[in-house]
């Protein structure tokens, strides 16, 4: 039997060499930070897995996990009808094409601290058009100091920055399907809402499970903007899950609780992605075995 070369491995040995200095070693490091009680640089004492213990009794953990479920089930039932609504509504060529996805996109070029910079620019009553605009209409806005305000704010900041995201995956998957499906539905007399629902969406499935899997984890994950426009206020209303973990590790310098509760963010991260991409793949079973039988 002929060898087989295994020098291609050496293709790939810079790429392992970079995930080993920024993702494996510093996991390492939270590893053994999480099972120590670190009292002084010289000094640390094995605790085994009394933090993660001391963790999961943290009620305020509790709070921001719940806080962190339901802004990401807001960000998904939002920003994904509302990305799949602006790519159908989008020109399908020609310049008008390419200058709508030109301006669609802009959002995405600006940084996150920015984008927290705007919307504080943008909420205030005095020099905002938001918060003056809310104001002479009667309505007392304030998300410095309402709680839902607050929220909903931050919310809004989200859809607007990063809709046009979930807007762009769809549409790249409109253009893959071909021409043969909307003249064949056409000859049938099928509606708009008929070709979404058996040509569009089924054709887009793939794209839409990016764009959900990315939105998640990034929302999941979200601490820059609403730390630049609330600070976590006011009260916790808008302190999540990356903004409990910054306070324990930079705050208060709890390096051993921070580790095992960044471990437990990960894992909770993981598991959630997991259960939510294999549901969306037996959705999709389902509907093929019901469209073939």
């Amino acid at each position: 039997m002929k060898p087989v070369n295994q020098k291609a491995w050496f293709l790939i040995l810079p790429v392992l060499i970079c995930v080993a200095f920024s993702a494996i070693l510093p996991l390492m490091t939270v590893v053994n930070y999480s099972v120590q009680d670190i009292i002084s640089p010289e000094r640390r004492v094995f605790v085994g897995i009394e933090w993660f213990a001391s963790v999961m009794r943290d009620e305020e953990l509790h709070g921001a996990l719940y806080r962190q479920m339901i802004f990401s089930l807001a960000v998904l039932a939002v920003e994904i009808p509302l990305g799949i609504a602006l790519a159908l509504a989008m020109p399908a060529q020609g310049w008008k094409s390419s200058a709508v996805l030109v301006v669609i996109s802009l959002s995405l070029l600006i940084p996150w601290n920015v984008v927290g910079t705007i919307w504080q620019i943008f909420g205030r009553s005095d020099i905002g058009l938001l918060g003056a605009m809310l104001q002479n209409m009667g309505i007392e806005y304030s998300y410095t100091g309402n709680p839902v305000h607050a929220w909903l704010t931050v919310l809004v900041m989200d859809v607007w920055h990063w809709t046009p995201l979930v807007a762009l995956l769809a549409f790249a998957g409109l253009r893959s399907i071909p021409d043969a499906y909307y003249q064949a539905a056409s000859i049938d007399g099928a509606s708009k809402f008929a070709v979404f629902r058996y040509i569009q969406l089924p054709k887009m499935r793939g794209v839409l499970m990016i764009a959900v899997l990315l939105r998640f984890m990034d929302s999941f994950m979200i601490y820059t903007e609403p730390f630049v426009l609330t600070g976590g206020g006011p009260g916790n209303s808008t302190t999540f899950l990356s903004q409990y973990l910054t306070q324990k590790a930079v705050g208060q310098f709890d390096l051993g609780p921070a580790a095992a509760f960044s471990l437990i963010y990960f894992l909770i991260i993981l598991l959630l992605c997991f259960i939510l991409y294999n549901w969306m793949q037996a959705l999709g079973q389902a509907e093929k075995e019901t469209q073939h039988g």
